[in-house]
């Protein structure tokens, strides 16, 4: 290995942990955009911010402060002049244009976390080599600090190598993956409308590191939605009646979604993740919020239990005589990865080192908004995939001791290296 490349390979890790102990929420990476805007900068790539090109139309889910968070990302060390420039919108596309005809290759690393506490328990390891998240409520959990150091390494490396190589080649770091928020406005942008060959990765996925598969199927349609219940107060005790109890409303809600029947013509699902209700113990609940998910192996069945789901929210407002409104928050499709391009990226897997097992496709009973990017490139006539890079975790994804085996870093840049040479070799 070249003293370049061990170069790399460390700024890698590095980069992991720094993103690591700063996580950024959906549409609140201004720090982390700003990072990854100056390494592709100075590599000499095109750049874009989210500014520059989302429609604000068509973004899902964004229900945080800018000014604040801008504010945040600076005093965490953040470019304030990168910071600015993003115009209020995070994400990043970069994109090398090699000056020699060929085709346009684009891959997605997102780059937010999850909203949940980090575990300070003296055995995990981000406490041990103090990368503990420093933000509370933000952590990540789900590898996105690995996928955005792994974007940054394979730029400086295809940067080296761009003397053999033909076309462009695109970059996007995408925000708000978490909550399927940020995938429908990148691909709306018309950032994917050129793609000829598109490459979305994810570390984990319950599978060891040294395991690759070149393609996912089984991704679940899905809808992320809030609802708010509105009544009245009444004193609990003196005039209960008065009252419209928007917390009875909820709870009746949340267990009658959990009993919606499920489809038989293929996988449902459907969760209440958050109910907050309630402001004092002898107070009618006036109020009450939740978040729900719905999710669906098919266009078809994730509308069977979204809908099925309406009907019972609104049947628990009837029922308590509450006001009731929702909103949806985020949302994704199916897609397909194309055998074709599963195959390339066997066949590079075949001959990076610490590789153990390298299956063509691999079913993930999950959601992730790279979807919309697929099928768009899809839709145009290009080729796309969704490849797994196995990790061995301390624990599962979104669980607050979640921490995946850095050494399937090196692992995925050469996979992802070796791919680049095979699509657009000059």
């Amino acid at each position: 290995m070249t003293t370049a490349k061990k170069e790399i390979l460390s700024r890698m890790i590095e980069r992991r942990r720094d993103f690591h102990r700063y996580p950024e929420t959906g549409w609140a990476e201004f720090r982390t955009t700003a990072a990854v805007a100056t390494v592709m900068e100075s590599l000499g790539w095109e750049i874009q911010f989210g500014g520059d090109f989302i429609d604000p139309e068509t973004v899902m889910g964004r229900t945080i402060d800018p000014e604040a968070e801008m504010e945040r990302a600076i005093s965490q060390g953040a470019d304030p002049s990168m910071v600015k420039r993003t115009g209020g919108y995070t994400g990043l596309s970069a994109e090398l244009n090699t000056g020699r005809p060929g085709p346009t290759t684009a891959l997605r690393f997102d780059i937010d976390c999850v909203d949940t506490d980090e575990s300070s328990a003296s055995d995990h390891l981000p406490v041990q080599e103090n990368f503990r998240s420093q933000n509370p409520g933000w952590m990540h959990a789900c590898g996105h600090d690995g996928h955005t150091a792994l974007g940054l390494a394979l730029a400086e490396t295809l940067t080296a190598q761009r003397e053999n190589l033909s076309g462009k080649i695109r970059l996007l770091f995408q925000p708000a993956e978490e909550g399927v928020r940020g995938g429908y406005a990148m691909t709306q942008s018309g950032l994917l409308d050129d793609v000829d060959r598109f490459v979305a990765l994810h570390l984990g996925l319950g599978q060891p590191t040294g395991t690759i598969f070149g393609g996912v199927k089984g991704f679940l349609c899905t809808t992320k939605f809030d609802v708010d219940y509105t009544g009245s107060g009444g004193h609990a005790g003196g005039e209960p009646e008065k009252g419209k109890n928007a917390l009875l409303a909820a709870a009746t809600a949340a267990l009658n979604l959990h009993a919606i029947a499920p489809h038989s013509g293929g996988i449902t699902r459907l969760n209440v993740g958050v109910l907050n209700a309630g402001e004092g113990r002898n107070v009618v609940p006036p109020k009450a919020h939740m978040k729900i998910e719905t999710r669906g192996e098919t266009n078809d069945i994730a509308n069977y239990v979204y809908d099925r789901a309406m009907e019972v929210l609104s049947g628990a407002a009837t029922m308590y005589d509450v006001g009731i409104s929702i909103a949806k928050r985020g949302e994704s499709i199916v897609a397909e990865s194309d055998p074709e391009l599963a195959d390339l990226v066997v066949q590079a897997a075949e001959s990076v080192p610490g590789v153990s097992s390298a299956e063509r496709f691999r079913r993930m009973a999950g959601s992730d908004d790279a979807c919309w990017m697929m099928q768009r490139v899809q839709s145009k006539g290009g080729l796309a995939t969704y490849i797994g890079l196995g990790a061995t975790t301390a624990a599962g994804h979104h669980n607050d001791r979640f921490d995946f085996d850095e050494k399937a870093l090196p692992i995925g840049l050469e996979l992802l290296e070796k791919l680049i040479l095979k699509l657009n070799i000059f």
